[in-house]
């Protein structure tokens, strides 16, 4: 090796080393943002994961490359990079508190698993246990069901909603699969009676119908699966996710016996702060003026500023009788300056009017 080449390759070194050292510093400087990222996450429940802004980040960097010879390589490293900062902030959201309402193997649960893997899955009671749990600084967030394609809201869910304090950053749809699960070795005609929340019996009625089973309604589908497995009972089955079957030791009878194959149920994330974004769809919840026209006027106002109403729903205020209040959601997002135009307006026609916060409608898990 002649000396041009050795001062070559000492030059070539140098330079690698130098950009090995500023590379060091920022990486070093990334992952200090990382963990704000992080933290903001851990404060809006939201999880590690965010495809969208994975592709655009990659999109947006790859334009800072002009060797279209060593584009590619980039993305490597660009993907590889991303990838060690989910490791980072897993690592930090594993202290995480997540609250659902069942026990372990509930749809709820599932859910919670699916959005926040890596975080401290937190049983409660019910709806209301668990979403007081993120008030009191008990849990981080709370993962609840909202709504079912085939059986429709879930109004107590939508009710802490309208008369609490937390919002909503993210709704996720899970493909819901109801099965008829029972003990090792019962057979279909052994069974007289079945149990599961009210509304999965509800999404299972043609099949429970058709072989004539009593029902019985438990407080989720997991309780559900828990006591036919502690029963002992081979008259006894519940309709329970396979998930379910297996953490119970139960077998599955039948499967997919939900009357639709399009069963969806979306669970929504609920936190004490509301993430600043750029969401598709919005949450708004309001009471209007109990006079002829009100809730047309309400309505008009939404869509003279441009926002389509992707649904409404009328829920009973509680203990106050023949008073409702309505619970919309809209296609848009309402922190940019036309949202607050709308909200404004609408503040000043209704009695009562909270703003939930923003969500992505085409996340699924």
């Amino acid at each position: 090796m002649d000396n041009k080449t050795v001062d070559k390759l000492s030059a070539a070194r140098e330079i690698i080393g130098q950009t090995d050292k500023e590379i060091a510093a920022l990486f070093e400087k990334r992952m200090k943002a990382v963990r704000l990222v992080a933290e903001h996450k851990k404060e809006n429940g939201l999880p590690v994961f965010d495809l969208a802004r994975e592709e655009f980040l990659i999109k947006r960097n790859m334009a800072y490359i002009e060797d279209e010879e060593i584009k590619e390589y980039y993305t490597s490293f660009q993907k590889s990079t991303m990838e060690i900062s989910k490791r980072y902030q897993r690592r930090i959201l594993k202290g995480m508190n997540v609250a659902y309402s069942g026990v372990e193997g509930a749809y709820a649960h599932i859910a919670a698993c699916k959005i926040f893997p890596d975080s401290n899955k937190m049983s409660y009671k019910d709806f209301k246990a668990a979403y007081e749990a993120v008030e009191s600084g008990e849990c981080d967030c709370a993962v609840l069901p909202v709504e079912n394609s085939n059986a429709g809201e879930v109004g107590q869910v939508i009710d802490l909603i309208f008369s609490g304090s937390l919002y909503v950053n993210a709704v996720y749809g899970l493909s819901i699969h109801h099965n008829l699960v029972g003990l090792p070795g019962t057979k279909i005609e052994d069974i007289k009676k079945v149990i599961s929340h009210e509304q999965a019996i509800e999404q299972c009625t043609p099949f429970i119908r058709s072989n004539d089973f009593r029902t019985q309604t438990c407080a989720n589908t997991a309780r559900a699966a828990q006591f036919v497995s502690k029963s002992g009972d081979p008259s006894l089955a519940a309709i329970a996710s396979r998930e379910t079957a297996e953490l119970f030791g139960l077998e599955i009878l039948k499967e997919n016996i939900n009357e639709s194959d399009d069963n969806t149920t979306r669970f929504a994330v609920f936190s004490r702060s509301m993430h600043k974004s750029e969401n598709n769809h919005s949450i708004v919840v309001f009471v209007v003026p109990e006079k002829a026209g009100a809730l047309a006027k309400a309505i008009n106002i939404i869509g003279n500023h441009g926002f389509n109403m992707h649904s409404i729903k009328s829920r009973a205020i509680k203990d106050q009788a023949w008073s409702y209040y309505f619970y919309v959601e809209l296609e848009g997002n309402l922190q940019g300056k036309r949202g607050k135009y709308m909200l404004d307006e609408l503040s000043d026609f209704c009695d009562s009017l909270k703003f939930i916060g923003t969500y992505n409608s085409d996340l699924k898990i």
